[in-house]
């Protein structure tokens, strides 16, 4: 059984818009994804780890700069086969970034290669109303199809998705295909790999969204091991790019306009 709360409006093709959503992790980050526009932004710090729960202060930033802000709520990395403690933290994050004033947030929850059922529909009580979209994750999930008509009649509001390949540029027929499946029910945003280069042909899928880092490699040289798997020497963080999202934002509504 499906829900039709969540159901996006028929809009003519000629006049449909997909909405660009930048992963940022940091103020900085924060403030590329206002300057150029960006129609929302995804919260989190660590990206390098795929994102990670970002801190209560962060989180602050992001809703005072006016830009939609999504919070990804993910304890830790690696799987997203969560302990019945870390739902417990994952509920608490939620219920937190929602008081905050955060738009939506973000989560994924797989369970033996299916959605965790349990844990969406928890996360949806808890978000009281605000958006919420699945993670990623949904790119390991063993039945794509089943997944997407589960997530619709939980009340999520967009998948996020590469459908299933390393690159959403990589699967533009099966983002289409997944876009005729969800029949307005969910919204379907597209991440992965996308660039200045790339967006245009991905939006031009029909999804809903693209989802994109923007992100460059800063390289600095530190004296001193900063972790336990970090040599010195040579090292390097993330930082959002504002010149790679102005052409992602570009590159989207030109195809768009």
């Amino acid at each position: 059984m499906t829900t039709t709360a969540n159901r996006v409006p028929d809009v003519p093709e000629a006049e449909r818009v997909t909405a660009v959503e930048l992963a940022v992790q940091d103020p900085a980050g924060i403030a590329v994804a206002a300057a150029v526009g960006a129609d929302r932004l995804e919260l989190c710090t660590a990206l390098a780890l795929g994102g990670m729960t970002p801190s209560a202060g962060l989180v602050e930033t992001a809703v005072a700069s006016g830009v939609p802000t999504h919070v990804l709520v993910r304890p830790r990395g690696g799987a997203f086969d969560y302990t019945a403690e870390e739902v417990r933290l994952v509920r608490t994050d939620v219920r937190r970034a929602v008081a905050a004033g955060a738009a939506g947030v973000v989560v994924g929850g797989v369970r033996a290669g299916a959605v965790d059922t349990e844990l969406v529909r928890s996360v949806v009580e808890c978000a009281a109303g605000a958006e919420v979209t699945f993670h990623r994750a949904f790119d390991v999930l063993a039945d794509p199809d089943g997944a997407l008509e589960q997530l619709a009649a939980l009340g999520v509001h967009r998948v996020l998705t590469s459908a299933g390949a390393a690159r959403a540029a990589d699967a533009l027929p099966g983002l289409e295909r997944l876009v005729r499946r969800s029949d307005g029910r969910v919204q379907v945003m597209a991440g992965g790999g996308v660039d200045p280069s790339n967006a245009a042909r991905v939006a031009a899928t029909g999804v809903a969204a693209v989802h994109a880092s923007a992100k460059r490699t800063v390289r600095e040289d530190v004296a001193v091991p900063l972790g336990s798997a970090a040599p010195a020497g040579e090292s390097g963080y993330d930082v959002t790019d504002e010149a790679l999202a102005r052409g992602i934002v570009a590159a989207v509504r030109g195809e768009r306009g």
